[in-house]
């Protein structure tokens, strides 16, 4: 079974392409989805980030915009916040290629937004890459509730830049024309991937 490692920035449309691809019937690993059920009421990490970030839950569950009031702006908190969830992610993602791969799957995507910054390339056969340009990327942004320059100014902070994540990709998948010439990205993308003559050709 390949592996397709899918990232991006904020705002560059990941998520849709994600979505695209489960379309084509290929099992899609989120690590967004995998985090907010490690957040959830009886999730694996409710606990160690209240040891951690004293007064983040509630009921039972992570308070997200109260842990993240803890930990923006903050390298060191959210390094500590990084070293608890990125482990139980990982674990949850191995668990579900484990089972794609025994399925009978040719093809898995895993979305790992920070895949660059947490060094895991070399976890899957090829990386690709969703962008857009930067106009659309900052009124996507900023369109969503509670979002500002500042914060998007400390999101981008901390992620890889977009022409540096490109540079490293397998595979890009330009979002900015729409979502017609993305679906088509994806299916050549997939073609391509499903060829046996295709190896992968690693670069990092």
């Amino acid at each position: 079974m390949k592996v397709l490692g899918l990232t991006g920035s904020i705002g560059m449309g990941k998520s849709t392409t994600a979505a695209m691809f489960e379309a084509e019937g290929v099992p899609v690993h989120g690590s967004d989805a995998a985090v907010h059920a490690l957040y959830a009421r009886g999730g694996a990490a409710v606990g160690p980030v209240e040891a951690a970030f004293v007064g983040v839950t509630k009921g039972g569950a992570v308070d997200r915009e109260a842990l993240s009031k803890k930990v923006l702006g903050d390298p060191d908190a959210l390094a500590r916040l990084e070293a608890i969830v990125h482990p139980l992610a990982a674990e949850d993602r191995r668990e579900f290629l484990e089972r794609a791969k025994a399925s009978g799957a040719p093809v898995a995507v895993a979305d790992i937004p920070l895949l660059y910054e947490t060094g895991r390339p070399a976890e899957v056969d090829a990386v690709v890459v969703v962008t857009a340009p930067e106009a659309v990327q900052r009124a996507r942004v900023l369109a969503r509730p509670g979002m500002t320059e500042a914060r998007l100014a400390a999101i981008l902070a901390r992620q890889t830049p977009d022409a540096g994540k490109r540079a490293r990709a397998d595979f890009v998948i330009d979002t900015g024309a729409g979502l017609e010439a993305a679906r088509r990205q994806v299916r050549a993308i997939l073609k391509t991937v499903r060829d046996p003559a295709w190896s992968p050709r690693r670069k990092d």
